[in-house]
C-alpha cells in the first residue's frame, strides 16, 4: 500500500472531524484585549470552540462574579471590516465570524442577540445594564487581514486570572468537537458551518440609541453649543453615531474621509502619513465649510480616541496618555489607573496624589486597579491606557445629573470631556494641553516582528547583564544618556539620566514590535521612536540580528 493511498484510506475510514479537516488548524490566543488571529486561520470552527469555551466557563461562574446561565441572552455586535459579517475572498474565502459566534451562544444554550454594527464599549454598556455576557466581533485597530473577538462577563471584562481556565475549558471543547462525527457534525472539512453562508439575525436598535443618550443626557445640548468640529470618519464603527452625540451636544458637524475599506487606525502610533491624510481632509473640509475648532476621530471599534487640534490651520495631534490627564481632572478624580507605558508628565502634575500604582499593559490590568482603588475608600475613580481608551470605574455626578460607570476602553468619553474642557473655557485645543507639565510622549511600531522574537528579546535584557548590553544600541553618538534605571513591570523600560524614556514591548495582538518614548521636548520624543523604529537599522531591527539567532545557529 503506498503512502498516497494509505492516506486516502485512513482518511476514509476515521470518521472523527479531525481527521476529515483538510487544513491544518491554528488557535487562537489570547492578547493585551481578546483574541486576535490572521483571517485567513480564522475558520468558523475555531471561533465556535473559542466561544462555545468561554460561556461554558461564564455558566459555572457565580453570578456576583459575572456568571450567566442558560436561557440569559447573550449579546454581540461587529466592527466594519469584512470578515466580521461575511466571507472574505482576499483571506481564503473565510469570514462570517459573527455567524459562528451566534451558532455557539445558540448551541451552549443561550439566546443570541445581535446589536448590529456600533462600538465595543456600546456593546459593553448595554451589556452589563442588563447583567448579561457580550462578544465582540472585531480586530480593533489592527489591519483588516486580522480579526478576532472580545467577550465580556456579565458584569465586566474578562480579567486576566480567568484566561488560563478559560485556556483549560478550550481545549476540552476543542478534543470534544474535533472527536465528534464529522458526518453528522456542524462543520466542512474546510473549517465552515455545514449550514453556508447565513443572513445576520436581526439587529436590535436599542442599544445604539442608549449609548448616544448616555452623553447627550449627562452633557447637555449645549455642550459644545457653535464649535464647528470635523468628525473623521474612515471606516470606523463608530463614525456615524460619534456624528449624531457631537451633534445633540450644540456642535456644527462636519465629516470626511469616510471609506468603504477598512482603514486601520493605531491611536497610539499615529505616523506623518496619517496626519498628513487627516490634514488633506481637514483642508477639504476647511475650503468647503469655513475654520474648523477640532479634529476627532476613533479606532476601527471605536474604543480608542483620536483627538486633533488646529493651530494655524494645522492639526496637533495628542497622545491618549495626555488626553487621560484632561479628562480625569474635568471628571475630578480623585484615583486614576493607568499602565507603565503612560507619560511620566501625570507624576509631576495635579493628579500625582491621585495616581495609583501603575499597571501592565492592557484594560483588563487598569480594571483590576480601578476595582482596587474603589476598595480602598476612592470615590471618583477612572484610567486609561495610551492609546486614549478612557475607563470610567464609579459614577460622575454633575448639576443633579449622573454619569454611570463603564469600566472598559471608550472613545466618545475622552472626545466629549476634553472638547467640552476647552469649550466651558472657550480656548483651544493646543492651548488647553499646553497647560500640562511639560512632557512629551510618542509612540511607534516596527511591523512584520514575530511575536515570539520580541518576547525573546524582553527575555534577554530582562537579564541581570543587560545593563551592560543596552548601550550597544542606546549609544551618546545618538544623544543618549547613562541609563539611570530599568524597569520590567510590561517588556522593558529604561529611564535615562537627562530623563528621557524608552519603553519596547512586543504588540499582545499582532506581530508588531512596540516603542514607546517620553522626553522634554516633542522633538526629542520623536527622534527616539525614529532611532528605535527604523528600516532596516533602528535599533529594533539592530537588537534582533545581535540577540535572535538566525534558524539553525548554535547560538
Amino acid at each position: 500500500m503506498n503512502s498516497s493511498f494509505a492516506a486516502r484510506y485512513t482518511r476514509l475510514v476515521l470518521s472523527d472531524l479531525l481527521s476529515n479537516l483538510s487544513y491544518q488548524p491554528v488557535p487562537l490566543r489570547f492578547g493585551t484585549s481578546g483574541r486576535r488571529g490572521r483571517v485567513a486561520d480564522l475558520s468558523q470552527l475555531e471561533i465556535y470552540i473559542n466561544v462555545t469555551a468561554e460561556l461554558k466557563f461564564l455558566q459555572v461562574l457565580p453570578r456576583g462574579q459575572g456568571g450567566i446561565e442558560p436561557g440569559d441572552e447573550v449579546f454581540f455586535a461587529h466592527d466594519l471590516r469584512p470578515s466580521s459579517t461575511r466571507f472574505d475572498q482576499t483571506a481564503g474565502g473565510r469570514g462570517e465570524l459573527c455567524q459562528a459566534a451566534a451558532q455557539a451562544i445558540t448551541d451552549a444554550g443561550m439566546l443570541p442577540v445581535n446589536l448590529g454594527a456600533i462600538p465595543t464599549p456600546a456593546l459593553a454598556a448595554f451589556a452589563w445594564r442588563r447583567h448579561r455576557a457580550s462578544v465582540m466581533i472585531t480586530g480593533s485597530h489592527i489591519p483588516f487581514d486580522l480579526n478576532g473577538y472580545k467577550l465580556n462577563t456579565s458584569v465586566g471584562e474578562l480579567l486576566k486570572d480567568f484566561e488560563a481556565p478559560i485556556d483549560e475549558a478550550v481545549e476540552r471543547v476543542r478534543t470534544r468537537l474535533y472527536a465528534s462525527d464529522f458526518a453528522t457534525g456542524l462543520f466542512t472539512a474546510e473549517g465552515f458551518l455545514k449550514s453556508g453562508s447565513v443572513p445576520m439575525l436581526p439587529v436590535q436598535e436599542e442599544a445604539r440609541d442608549e449609548y448616544i443618550s448616555r452623553y447627550t443626557s449627562f452633557f447637555g445640548s449645549a455642550a459644545l453649543q457653535g464649535r464647528r468640529i470635523l468628525v473623521y470618519q474612515h471606516s470606523a464603527v463608530g463614525r456615524d453615531l460619534l456624528v449624531e452625540v457631537l451633534a445633540g451636544l450644540g456642535a456644527e458637524v462636519v465629516t470626511g474621509g469616510r471609506s468603504d475599506s477598512f482603514v486601520a487606525i493605531d491611536t497610539e502610533a499615529i505616523d506623518a502619513a496619517q496626519l498628513n491624510a487627516v490634514q488633506a481632509v481637514v483642508d477639504d473640509a476647511v475650503s468647503k465649510t469655513g475654520p474648523l475648532w477640532a479634529v476627532v476621530s476613533t479606532d476601527g471599534d471605536s474604543d480608542r480616541p483620536l483627538i486633533l487640534g488646529l493651530e494655524g490651520g494645522k492639526v496637533q495631534f495628542f497622545g491618549g496618555d495626555l488626553v487621560g490627564m484632561i479628562v480625569a481632572g474635568y471628571l475630578g478624580a480623585d484615583a486614576v489607573v493607568v499602565p507603565i507605558t503612560c507619560n511620566d508628565s501625570i507624576d509631576r502634575g495635579p493628579l500625582a496624589d491621585a495616581l495609583e500604582p501603575r499597571t501592565k499593559i492592557g484594560s483588563p490590568f487598569v480594571v483590576s486597579g480601578m476595582a482596587a482603588a474603589r476598595a480602598a475608600g476612592r470615590k471618583s475613580v477612572c484610567g486609561w491606557e495610551a492609546n486614549g481608551g478612557f475607563l470610567l470605574g464609579s459614577d460622575v455626578e454633575r448639576d443633579g445629573l449622573r454619569l454611570g460607570p463603564l469600566p472598559t476602553r471608550d472613545a466618545f468619553l475622552p472626545i466629549i470631556a476634553v472638547l467640552s474642557a476647552a469649550h466651558k473655557r472657550d480656548i483651544s485645543l493646543p492651548a488647553l494641553f499646553a497647560e500640562l507639565p511639560p512632557r512629551f510622549g510618542r509612540a511607534g511600531l516596527v511591523r512584520n516582528f514575530p511575536r515570539s522574537s520580541g518576547r525573546r528579546i524582553v527575555e534577554l535584557l530582562s537579564e541581570p547583564s543587560a545593563i551592560t548590553i543596552l548601550p550597544e544600541f542606546f549609544m551618546a553618538t545618538a544623544g543618549f544618556s547613562a541609563i539611570s534605571r530599568l524597569d520590567y513591570t510590561d517588556g522593558v523600560r529604561m529611564i535615562f539620566t537627562d530623563g528621557d524614556v524608552a519603553h519596547f514591548r512586543p504588540s499582545g495582538n499582532a506581530d508588531e514590535f512596540r516603542l514607546y518614548a517620553v522626553s522634554d521636548t516633542p522633538e526629542r520624543a520623536s527622534r527616539i521612536v525614529e532611532l528605535g523604529i527604523a528600516e532596516p537599522d533602528g535599533i529594533v531591527r539592530r537588537m534582533e540580528r545581535a540577540l535572535i539567532p538566525f534558524p539553525g545557529s548554535n547560538v
